[in-house]
């Protein structure tokens, strides 16, 4: 899962920014949902992402996860699963975060991980260059002149090497792409150092996210494990908004932290060798709730008899089949406690707010015109009438 990055920003979803060849190559072999949305920032989509749940269940505050969710994790764990996460945590109470969350969310371990190597667990340094790097408990102190995403790749292809022969969930929330945007290895002034943080960097670190996911695919390759894994490509949220980027002649303005499709529409991309049918575009909705039971399913995990889940196994799309897609997507959203709170629900063409602002989102991305009851048609009634239900 990368951090900060929308749809718009690989090739395979008609992006020519960037150069992303190998996501590109899995979409081409595999099966590219066309209609993910995650939330709108990044520690909500993570207790989403992980629990199968809709925020207004357990979403408590940003960067911390409640002690008491179970997790995709805790299943698959259960089922028999080694388990391990790399990357950004940022779901513990880290100490830049506000007085009253530090240290009340979860550690790794709490949330189902055997193990892991980290970004932000209990500090908030670099997670770059000189990264500060927590790895089963213990901080690094060897990381000088290193860039943290290659740390991270090498606790991961070291993690499947080591769980070769035998059941493996590899979790891996990526730092990149999220700011500060600075050169990366790959940058020909990588080596002048890291202090000149500038948009135009973002491309560098697109290219080395797409060279990461790479020698993870690789490792497995190497490994004979393809035929016997399931590879899920997502990002977090929408850009940051300062990064323009080109859809052919189209540009997408980054819209992290915005409930617009910017902010929300992310990629995701399935591929399973010899199970995904290759080249397969899918265009049915998809949200972060449905990670859970779509892990669950390609397991056989088993879900706790009374765990309340939102979300809908898109594991058949996955394997070329009709499935049951969901009729709609549901939202509810804030940063922090005391926050005003929006909730959606939309379609794939009709979106309605809980203060009854409708948005015909393929004609009004931007969500600039938004439509009354007062002023519903025949079409957008239809569309109020239909929605309605799903926020009562």
């Amino acid at each position: 899962m990368a951090d900060d990055l929308g749809y718009e920003c690989l090739g395979c979803y008609g992006s020519t920014s960037y150069k992303t060849p190998l996501l590109d190559g899995l979409a081409r072999t595999g099966v590219r949902f066309d209609r993910c949305y995650s939330q709108p920032l990044c520690t909500p989509s993570r207790v989403q992402l992980m629990t199968g749940r809709y925020n207004f269940r357990n979403y408590k505050a940003f960067g911390i996860i409640d002690p008491h969710e179970t997790t995709f994790a805790h299943l698959l764990k259960s089922a028999g699963y080694a388990t391990c996460v790399v990357g950004k945590w940022q779901l513990y109470g880290s100490n830049t975060e506000k007085r009253e969350s530090q240290a009340k969310g979860s550690r790794p371990g709490q949330m189902g991980f055997d193990e892991h190597c980290l970004w932000q667990v209990e500090r908030r340094e670099s997670r770059y260059r000189d990264p500060l790097i927590v790895e089963n408990g213990v901080y690094r102190d060897d990381l000088a002149g290193k860039y943290g995403p290659d740390v991270f790749c090498d606790y991961a292809v070291g993690f499947i090497e080591r769980h070769r022969d035998a059941p493996f969930l590899l979790y891996y929330p990526m730092t990149l792409t999220h700011d500060p945007f600075v050169p990366t290895p790959d940058s020909e002034d990588w080596s002048e150092g890291q202090d000149k943080a500038n948009p135009k960097y973002f491309a560098d670190m697109v290219a080395y996210m797409d060279k990461i996911v790479g020698r993870i695919v690789g490792k497995l390759d190497n490994l004979g494990l393809r035929e016997n894994t399931l590879i899920l490509f997502t990002g977090d949220n929408g850009t940051g908004v300062r990064i323009e980027s080109r859809l052919g002649d189209r540009i997408v303005q980054g819209g992290k932290g915005k409930t617009t499709d910017a902010g929300m529409h992310v990629p995701l991309i399935a591929n399973w060798k010899g199970v995904t049918p290759a080249g397969t575009v899918c265009d049915d909705l998809i949200d972060f709730t449905d990670f859970l039971p779509t892990l669950a399913g390609a397991t056989g995990a088993t879900v706790p008899q009374g765990l309340v889940l939102d979300g809908r196994s898109f594991l058949p799309q996955i394997r070329g089949q009709r499935g049951t897609p969901r009729e709609c997507v549901f939202c509810h959203f804030f940063r922090n406690p005391g926050d005003p709170v929006k909730r959606f629900v939309m379609d794939k063409r009709w979106k309605l707010y809980q203060d009854g602002s409708l948005f015909d989102v393929a004609a009004d991305p931007l969500e600039e015109r938004p439509i009354q009851a007062n002023q519903d048609s025949p079409e957008t009634a239809e569309a109020r009438k239909r929605l309605s239900p799903v926020l009562d």
